[in-house]
């Protein structure tokens, strides 16, 4: 069995969440937030690029709250929506492949809902001063990692639907 990861690693120098694997003793959706977490983590670094003053249990704790039923699953993209229209109202919902990067490489921030190895996954990205972007929590190995958005569609928006929540 490997061995789990210090909670501290999960974390940027800059308080980003950048490791889901680093959260194996908390629950989210009666499972450990290791395996779905990529939502509420999503949700909490697209919080902090912007300013709020948010902890990332609290952010943990509300998706959490949001979902009816108590059992095993991601994210639903119903709760994030409700979530982000509660608390990033400015935050603008766009479907599509094509239609989500345009939006995305136009934005300062936002978190992207795409398949990563076929699995749904979340992760929020920021634009850096020299116009790249800064990814979270994408794979291992890309925990923290900037690119430009084209390179990132390239690499990582195979297939599937792909949605953007982008902040102007």
């Amino acid at each position: 069995m490997a061995a789990t990861k210090p909670l501290a690693e999960g974390f940027t120098a800059d308080g980003y969440i950048k490791d889901q694997d680093c959260f194996s003793e908390l629950r989210y959706r009666t499972m450990p937030a290791s395996i779905n977490g990529c939502g509420w983590i999503a949700a909490y670094d697209l919080r902090h690029a912007l300013g709020h003053d948010v902890g990332w249990d609290q952010v943990r704790q509300e998706l959490d709250a949001m979902h009816a039923l108590r059992i095993p699953g991601p994210t639903l993209m119903k709760v994030m929506r409700a979530y982000l229209a509660r608390t990033v109202p400015e935050a603008k919902e766009i479907a599509g492949r094509e239609e989500a990067v345009a939006a995305a490489a136009a934005s300062r921030a936002g978190i992207f809902r795409y398949r990563e190895v076929r699995e749904p996954h979340f992760i929020s990205y920021v634009r850096q001063e020299d116009g790249s972007f800064r990814f979270f929590n994408v794979a291992d190995g890309l925990e923290d990692c900037t690119m430009g958005m084209e390179q990132f569609a390239r690499e990582h928006l195979l297939g599937g639907t792909v949605i953007v929540f982008a902040v102007a």
